[in-house]
């Protein structure tokens, strides 16, 4: 349902809104990790002067010098626009007093509890307040649950004989950032905001088209929260619900990848989700639990979600049970056998690590007394309980007993590894189009 425009008819608002609409606005983005920093340099490309604040100051320096390190956003692109002066980054919140807009874009992780961690949102929002101004617009883009842009974030920014909606703006819009997709990025990606009042909504929306393709203005805060949590609920849940099939269709000799493909034949009713090691990102892992978390405090069970948090996390454990059958198959045991990883991002071609199924898997194998090393061609290291490895050579696969594939990046040479590779464990169906009784396929 549209939403009927707004007049903007308070002189903070006017004032305001001719700025965003002559983009003579100046823009500010609090957190400049993937979210954040091409939300910056989307801005800075439509014409408006943007301050990009963070306080790790390699991130900093590393823009101001005209360099990226997010795989979406090309270095020359931050070159061009911080000669121009269009792009500038600082770890200075006293910035803020200069800029008429406001989006924060920090983490919003869980604790081991699985409960919200807000306190990147409040140490943002405490620093922010120092500076906060009549007649500016602040929009809270972290994930979060419904609720909090109207209890925490705006009793912050709030000051006395200030009203909401007239003499600032306040929103929340749930990013949609999709790592690697060179298909939708932040610009053709429709744009949900919702504000405390239907003055904010409009001013929201207006900011947002001056840079972005499609905006989707909805009645408030809460809606537009719940919005961000209902797309990644429903992907974790028909996730959690193929993994178990993969798990039942692993005992009865069936291959879920045919099953799901048949399936997918079907013009209607059906929608294909693909089993998979477990689940990863910044999204998909997380998100239902801010959801989960809430109706708690409503006295309602999210039961869906926690049976599906259930499963998906089963998962790591499931494929270090196929690694392990597959060895004894062998005569071979997990302790002392040298297992390599082929992928260690969460998802295939790109260089994001975070919540990866692959840190689980090697960890747990690293417990049992494997030897595990791993080759990923975006990721040249990681870290796992504080110790670090470095990445091989995909030529490793010729050494190890048994070859994992956890990420099935489109780059890697699959045939070769077959043919080089003792035994394959394949969890993404990487190798479907390849014959051969070295795989074990999940």
């Amino acid at each position: 349902m549209a939403l009927a425009a707004v007049a903007l008819t308070s002189a903070p608002a006017e004032n305001l809104s001719n700025k965003i609409a002559t983009r003579t606005a100046k823009v500010g983005i609090v957190g400049l990790g993937y979210v954040g920093l091409p939300l910056a340099v989307e801005y800075a490309k439509a014409g408006f002067t943007v301050t990009g604040i963070d306080l790790v100051e390699s991130k900093v320096a590393r823009i101001n010098a005209g360099d990226s390190y997010i795989q979406d956003v090309a270095g020359p692109e931050i070159e061009k626009l911080v000669a121009e002066g269009k792009l500038r980054a600082t770890t200075d919140f006293s910035a803020i007093a200069e800029l008429d807009t406001i989006n924060i874009c920090v983490p919003t992780p869980l604790r081991k509890t699985k409960d919200p961690d807000m306190s990147y949102i409040v140490a943002a929002c405490q620093e922010i307040a120092k500076y906060f101004h009549p007649g500016m617009l602040a929009i809270l883009e972290s994930t979060t649950y419904p609720g909090t842009t109207e209890e925490v974030v705006l009793p912050m920014l709030s000051r006395p004989g200030l009203e909401v909606g007239q003499d600032f703006f306040l929103c929340f819009s749930p990013e949609r950032v999709d790592p690697g997709n060179p298909k939708f990025q932040t610009r053709n990606i429709p744009k949900v905001v919702g504000g405390i009042t239907a003055a904010c909504t409009e001013m929201g929306a207006l900011f947002y088209r001056q840079a972005l393709e499609h905006v989707v203005p909805v009645s408030s805060t809460q809606v537009a929260e719940m919005v961000k949590l209902l797309e990644n609920t429903f992907r974790m849940i028909n996730i959690g619900l193929v993994n178990e099939l993969a798990v039942m269709c692993d005992r009865m000799g069936i291959n879920i990848w045919e099953v799901i493909d048949a399936a997918a034949t079907k013009p209607f009713g059906f929608m294909p989700f693909y089993p998979g090691p477990g689940l990863g990102g910044h999204c998909i892992p997380i998100d239902p639990f801010y959801l989960s978390w809430k109706t708690r405090q409503s006295g309602i069970e999210a039961r869906f979600i926690e049976l599906a948090g259930y499963v998906n996390g089963q998962m790591p454990h499931f494929v270090v049970a196929k690694v392990q059958n597959a060895l004894n198959d062998a005569g071979k045991a997990v302790k002392g056998s040298h297992i390599h990883i082929l992928g260690v991002a969460y998802k295939r071609d790109i260089d994001d690590v975070r919540e990866s199924p692959a840190l689980d898997i090697i960890h747990l194998l690293q417990q049992l007394g494997a030897k595990v090393t791993f080759s990923d061609p975006f990721v040249p290291s990681i870290r796992i309980e504080n110790q670090l490895i470095m990445g091989s050579p995909v030529t490793a696969v010729a050494d190890a007993d048994c070859t994992v594939v956890i990420t099935d990046h489109t780059n890697v040479d699959y045939s070769q590894v077959v043919a080089s590779a003792n035994i394959i464990v394949d969890t993404r169906n990487a190798l479907r189009s390849i014959k051969s009784q070295k795989i074990i396929r999940l």
